[in-house]
């Protein structure tokens, strides 16, 4: 099974997994709570010996995931997603103490992890080929093809604090559910709940060589981006990291799922409380720290000041405070340096003439929501991430404005329109250079099966199972001739 008999998610995740086995290593360090800065624990860090035995463990093991049956893959997938769901509470608690999301936020990211991996395994079972027939050309009679996807092989996953849990599940369950062996790389600030959930994969009865989850230094990390033993490389993460990472990777397939500065139209034809209640939800939700966070606003001039009216309402609804506490919608940014550059970003476009509707303050490590308003489109709190409780609402006058200003960015990931005109949405589909457009809902709004990725900076590949599966295999054609 690769785990200790009774041991419980803190314990299991001090140390690191190296092909299935926990492992103690000389060099360890601190997992400080962000909300309190008090102890959460010690964690092992990788050696280079360990990720080499990850490495080779990985190789070996791919033959013999591959052969195991799509029916035994689905009842693992099936059987990891019961355990998640029994330990929902203590994972949600664990989150909320590692990474600063507030309880009530963890619950849902747990829940959505529960459910990632039931619907893995329903794709393991829907693994369907094609068959093409050649007798369309004259000549080619009783020929014809049969297609079927093989995995890659080995995978890399890497991926951020902001979810510790459910964007690990989108390297992992997709990657067993086509036979493929992984090597998942948490940030360290999330590495616990990385562990605590492939402690839960190994319970559940995967090949132990098949999975490693190793925290390491970025040295470490980039070795293994580099290494031929590696076939698919998943990042998720900052923008300059993952094309660097791509420019390392060599001839692998590489999916990126990168930043984003996510950007809403609110036309003069949108309920007005939706738009501003979503708004709410998906620009302070977990301080902002979220790549499809609402960044920035476009509100047609009729209804601008209504709408500002209307969220400034439903900002001040925000409960701000402990993690912990089940009441709390906005908790600590990650650390004091993220916070420091976001408010540096915010004084700096008021110095070029924006203002505040409502000022964000930093006290301690928590930081109140902000909203700017006559911002320019070239500041860097327009053009870069944020990843803070800020968001900028401009007005504009024409549907053309919204839609160019949203494009002129050099992110792609997702994009907001609320608008009761048919022929708006139809045309924001069309134009927004966007990996999706969403009607009357915020650009923060994912469905885990659903496919997830974005174009320009943001990245290119898919995730959501059924979709990260093929970026995880290669189609391979059998041609028969019975003639």
């Amino acid at each position: 099974m690769g785990n200790d008999e009774g041991r419980s998610l803190d314990v299991a995740s001090k140390s690191i997994i190296v092909a299935g086995k926990f492992v103690q290593t000389a060099e360890t360090y601190a997992i400080r709570n962000p909300h309190d800065g008090s102890l959460v624990a010690e964690v092992c860090n990788a050696e280079e010996l360990h990720v080499e035995h990850a490495l080779e463990a990985a190789k070996c093991a791919r033959g013999a995931l591959r052969e195991e049956s799509a029916h035994r893959r689905a009842t693992l997938l099936r059987r990891i997603s019961e355990l998640i769901d029994k330990s929902a509470e203590r994972l949600a608690q664990l989150m909320a103490r590692e990474v600063g999301k507030p309880v009530k936020a963890a619950r849902v990211e747990v829940s959505r992890a529960v459910f990632t991996f039931a619907w893995a395994a329903g794709e393991a079972e829907r693994l369907l080929g094609e068959v093409i027939p050649f007798d369309l050309v004259a000549g080619a009679d009783r020929r014809f093809g049969l297609t079927r996807l093989f995995p890659s092989g080995p995978v890399l996953g890497i991926t951020p604090f902001n979810f510790p849990l459910n964007l690990p599940v989108h390297k992992i369950a997709p990657a067993i559910a086509i036979g493929n062996p992984i090597i998942l790389k948490p940030s360290p600030i999330g590495a616990l709940t990385g562990l605590a959930l492939g402690e839960m994969i190994l319970e559940a009865g995967l090949p132990p060589e098949s999975l490693s989850v190793i925290p390491c230094k970025n040295e470490l990390a980039e070795k293994m981006v580099r290494d031929d033993r590696i076939k698919v490389v998943s990042f998720t993460g900052s923008h300059g990291v993952g094309w660097a990472l791509k420019q390392k990777a060599g001839k692998k397939k590489v999916i990126l799922e990168l930043g984003g500065n996510a950007a809403v139209i609110v036309d003069s034809t949108a309920d007005l409380d939706l738009a501003a209640r979503r708004c709410a939800a998906g620009a302070y939700s977990y301080s902002g720290q979220s790549c499809i966070s609402v960044q920035r606003i476009f509100a047609h001039r009729s209804v601008f000041d209504d709408f500002v009216g209307r969220l400034l309402r439903e900002t001040q609804k925000q409960k701000i405070g402990d993690p912990l506490d089940e009441s709390t919608d906005i908790g600590p940014v990650i650390n004091c340096d993220a916070a420091k550059r976001a408010l540096s970003w915010a004084k700096d476009a008021v110095t070029r003439g924006a203002r505040f509707l409502l000022e964000p303050k930093l006290e301690g490590s928590i930081m109140s929501p902000g909203i700017l308003t006559n911002v320019e489109d070239s500041a860097a709190i327009c053009c870069e991430e944020i990843f803070a409780p800020i968001v900028v609402v401009n007005p504009y006058e024409k549907p053309s404005e919204a839609l160019t200003r949203a494009n002129n960015s050099s992110f792609g990931l997702q994009a907001g329109v609320f608008t009761r005109d048919l022929n708006l949405a139809m045309s924001a589909f069309e134009e927004l250079e966007m990996g999706a457009v969403l009607i009357n809902e915020v650009p923060t709004y994912r469905m885990d099966h659903m496919p997830y990725g974005g174009v320009k900076d943001s990245g290119f590949g898919r995730e959501g199972i059924r979709y990260a599966i093929r970026e995880m295999s290669e189609p391979r054609l059998l041609i028969l001739n019975l003639g």
